[in-house]
């Protein structure tokens, strides 16, 4: 159809990629797929109706209860009294100060995620922690929730941030399909996952390249994990146990040892401690060999199923990959330290397509090979407040403070907050144990957010500013891991009286006198055409000529030159090339598969090498309350919990659908189609049952993202699994997410 002045047709960028859309006057009507993607998501046919959802906040919105008597008891149940923007930004600005002059900066917690929008300028975790900074600075989290625990533990094996490693130093898809044999995909590779990255992921490759796989007769990919949809049809399929992984890892390793196929020269050119490792492997330091017979009950894995694999793994070129999901849970850090040490007995770390690889398909930029170009990044100045915490121990933080904790060698108290500024996140999304944050969440004197939708988070609220979609504001979208650049258009004008959070903190900063430090000067027009620039140049010097500003709004968006013939070698490449040159940033300058830094730190729950460690829930101890465990992937319909509204009034999309065994359906009188109930002692929710030999028995898999009901309800209606998870750190040293520890049981709803 022809664009007409009412009717327009742009393309502007997400996490889950380019896409056009369709506006009529002050509406968007529809979107596109974006022509040059090979396999585009379909998570942008909902956006119009997410975008004009009657679940917008349109206005400044202060919780009656707190406004009245500075009551917390009722966040998420309370109303809310609609304020003039001058009149909401002075209390807020008054109550930050009250809280830093009387309890200093330390009571201040600036939570945020890094997925509120693929623009450079308007990145919702960069302009909160920005403002925070501007006024005394605030406590702030390490990790994510998706690789919190592996971001702890990998400097210590491999010496690099980790990252760092996943997203810049990998093996690309071409150098897989060249070089790689034999494919071992612990927890998969899903394309379902690889919808989005970070910035964004313009051309959808993780499909492609496994049909390419699969064709081809001399390469093998294996996918060991609970469910057979973790890979793409055709990949062979072990139906592993959760949380068994190491146990397997442990049993190939034992394997290599014990026939004489480890790879001693590499061991001892490229690694330490192995000496102090094997003798836990072959059992001579607590009496149990980790044979294959050892693995196979915790494993439910065949024994001959894991000599065989052993032995072609040390027979061809192998990639082990390892998916994000296995280290959230309780001992999160002993299968990726133990894959690396897998890695490292094969001798294959840095050879091409071969090695360990973390994260391949978790989003969609792994595996890409592209010329980095840095820069377009929002300052966001020094914050004088020094305590961290892990992200995933909020709830412990809130419940506990002055409690110590330890966390990667640390021994602290945990901070006392009075006052948490939320933006660009929804913790009762990402957080385990909902009904336990529920009661942690009461304990700050004041919460404040920013947000477009009423979300979860936002009715736990005390003040709630509404902010803009990246629809209603102008931008860069760009990402290190993609090879796209574009202008992103304001497309519609804002939704009721939405400022963008930059607009917010910048109404804030003045008030509390720290304005001309958090805007620089700049409105948002000037701040994108200082960071452009500044990305325009550091492009030119490394060889790369773009569009200038106006000339990339013109033309929306471009391909940049930055796809290199030839990968460049990883770092682990190079290690191998030359150790001595090109030592790794470990004590030792290799990789530590014994590490004493770790050992140092005497944590029984993370010693120091990796060791097979049962979780407090896992199927090996499973009663008969809870017989089942449930694995809570990723959505393939959105991204985290965006858009949630409109698609929760999709007919028959609500409550979510939970994945389950024919024969743990039998037993339970469960059809396809059923309302179900998903229960352990923490929670409940609803959800409808898909029955389906892609499962293994004993497995429930329910996705994450519905939105978290009204407290006062005992089960969840629309089935948010994480009112079921365990809220335990990994470990002592990781305190990472545990969300894929926890054991339910499943009724057919009365």
């Amino acid at each position: 159809m022809t664009d007409t002045p009412e009717r327009k047709t742009r393309v502007t960028s997400s996490h889950w990629g380019a896409f056009e859309v369709v506006t009529e006057g002050d509406r968007i009507v529809a979107t596109r797929p974006f022509a040059p993607d090979p396999a585009p998501s379909r998570i942008p046919e909902i956006l119009p109706q997410a975008v004009h959802h009657d679940t917008r906040v349109t206005r400044p919105s202060v919780r009656r209860g707190w406004l009245e008597t500075r009551d917390r008891s009722r966040r998420g149940q309370d109303d809310f009294v609609e304020l003039p923007w001058d009149e909401a930004l002075d209390i807020a600005a008054s109550e930050i100060d009250r809280v830093r002059t009387t309890h200093g900066n330390e009571a201040i917690f600036g939570g945020s995620y890094g997925w509120a929008s693929a623009g450079r300028f308007h990145h919702a975790l960069s302009q909160v922690h920005r403002f925070l900074n501007c006024t005394g600075g605030y406590v702030a989290s390490f990790g994510s929730y998706s690789t919190g625990c592996a971001q702890a533990i990998m400097p210590h094996v491999i010496g690099v941030n980790f990252l760092k490693y996943m997203y810049g130093a990998q093996h690309s898809w071409r150098t897989i399909a060249e070089n790689t044999e034999t494919l071992v995909m612990f927890g998969g590779i899903n394309p379902k996952n690889s919808q989005v990255s970070m910035g964004g992921v313009t051309e959808h490759e993780t499909p492609g390249w496994f049909d390419r796989f699969l064709q081809d007769p001399a390469m093998r990919c294996i996918n060991i994990g609970p469910q057979r949809t973790d890979a793409p049809e055709g990949c062979e399929w072990i139906p592993l146990r959760p949380a068994s992984d190491t146990a397997m890892m442990l049993a190939l390793a034992y394997v290599l040892e014990d026939e004489g196929l480890t790879d001693r020269a590499f061991l001892d050119r490229f690694t330490t401690g192995f000496d102090r490792f094997r003798p836990y492997l072959m059992g001579d330091s607590d009496g149990t060999p980790k044979t294959p017979e050892w693995a196979a009950p915790l494993c439910e894995v065949d024994p001959q199923t894991i000599r065989d694999l052993a032995r072609r793994m040390a027979a061809t070129r192998t990639m082990i990959t390892v998916a994000w999901s296995l280290q959230r849970a309780e001992h999160g850090e002993q299968p990726y330290w133990m894959s690396m040490v897998l890695g490292a007995m094969l001798g294959q770390v840095g050879l091409p397509g071969g090695g360990v690889g973390y994260g391949y398909g978790a989003i969609g930029g792994v595996g890409k090979s592209l010329r980095r170009l840095g820069g377009m990044t929002l300052g966001q100045g020094q914050n004088p407040v020094e305590h961290v915490i892990p992200v995933a121990r909020i709830a412990d933080m809130l419940l506990n403070p002055g409690q110590p904790y330890d966390f990667n060698g640390r021994n602290a108290p945990y901070p006392d907050i009075r006052l948490v500024y939320w933006a660009g996140g929804n913790p009762f999304h990402h957080h385990q144990d909902l009904n336990r944050l529920q009661e942690a969440w009461k304990r700050p004197e004041t919460v404040i957010v920013n947000e477009p939708w009423w979300t979860a988070t936002a009715k736990r609220a005390d003040i709630v500013f509404p902010a803009t979609t990246p629809y209603e504001r102008e931008d860069i979208g760009r990402a290190n891991l993609d090879d796209y650049l574009f202008f992103m258009p304001q497309l519609i004008p804002p939704v009721g009286e939405a400022r963008s959070d930059y607009e917010i903190f910048a109404g804030l900063a003045e008030r509390l006198g720290v304005g001309e430090r958090f805007t620089e000067g700049r409105d948002a027009d000037g701040w994108l055409r200082h960071l452009y620039a500044d990305f325009r140049e550091g492009a030119a010097r490394a060889g790369v000529e773009i569009l200038d500003f106006d000339g990339l709004r013109d033309r929306n968006w471009m391909r940049l030159p930055i796809r290199p013939d030839e990968d460049e070698p990883s770092f682990l490449t190079r290690f191998r090339d030359d150790p001595d040159a090109q030592p790794l940033a470990t004590p030792s300058g290799r990789i530590e598969i014994f590490s004493e830094t770790v050992d140092g730190f005497g944590y029984d729950d993370c010693p120091g090498h990796p060791v097979w460690l049962p979780p407090k829930e896992w199927l090996g101890e499973a009663g008969t309350d809870a017989p089942l465990h449930l694995v809570s992937p990723q959505p393939g319909d959105k991204l985290h919990s965006q858009m949630e509204s409109a698609l929760a009034d999709v007919p028959g999309a609500r409550p979510e659908t939970l994945v389950i065994s024919p024969s743990d359906a039998n037993a339970r009188g469960i059809a396809t189609g059923d309302l179900v109930r998903v229960h352990n002692a923490r929670g409940a929710c609803m959800a409808r049952a898909l029955v389906s030999g892609d499962i293994r028995p004993g497995v429930v898999a329910l996705p994450t993202g519905a939105w978290y009901g009204d407290p006062g309800e005992n089960t969840d209606p629309d089935g948010n699994p994480n009112v079921l998870t365990l809220d335990v750190g990994t470990s002592r040293l990781g305190q990472g997410s545990s969300a894929h520890t926890a054991l339910v049981d499943v009724s057919p709803a009365g």
